[in-house]
């Protein structure tokens, strides 16, 4: 039975969220599925990717192939390297050691990358917020300097009528 690793579309019109999921590559795009191995919510910034790493590298051993979507989001979280690693481990080329090693320090350089880049997006929308604050405070400055003259002329008006009443 040919496998393949592919994304279930779930979720409202406009605001799509996905399945990742091994399946049959005869069945429906959102029909039957042997197992579940992860979620994908491009909704939010940056895209939420849920993935049970090690299920999808056993179905990756055992002949899945992945959708070129798919295949993203396994590299994203490191499935394809694991499963790499997994075939140099059989090959002789590492120990398992040094390939555990070696994703470890790949998962914390890519997270390292995940949280500067939400850091990045939460600097950027606090100097927007400033900004517009800024903006919004001149604006309203401005208004208040453009009235105020008008009320300086009214006093003045009432003020030279009281004069010109006080002279008669």
């Amino acid at each position: 039975m040919p496998v393949k690793i592919r994304l279930q579309r779930h979720g409202k019109k406009g605001k799509p969220f996905y399945w990742i999921v091994a399946a049959d590559s005869r069945s429906k795009r959102d029909g039957r599925y042997l197992e579940k191995l992860g979620a994908y919510n491009p909704n939010t910034n940056p895209a939420t990717v849920e993935l049970n790493v090690d299920g999808a590298v056993k179905w990756l051993q055992n002949g899945a192939q992945p959708t070129d979507t798919a295949k993203t989001l396994l590299s994203y979280k490191g499935a394809m390297l694991k499963n790499h690693l997994a075939g140099g481990v059989r090959k002789g080329a590492l120990t398992e050691e040094q390939a555990e090693e070696k994703f470890k320090a790949w998962l914390e350089e890519k997270e390292a990358k995940i949280q500067a880049k939400a850091d990045g997006l939460s600097d950027a929308e606090a100097k927007a917020k400033a900004e517009a604050l800024a903006a919004e405070k001149a604006v309203n400055e401005a208004r208040i300097a453009a009235a105020a003259p008008v009320v300086e002329e009214a006093e003045e008006a009432t003020a030279e009528a009281e004069a010109t009443n006080e002279e008669e």
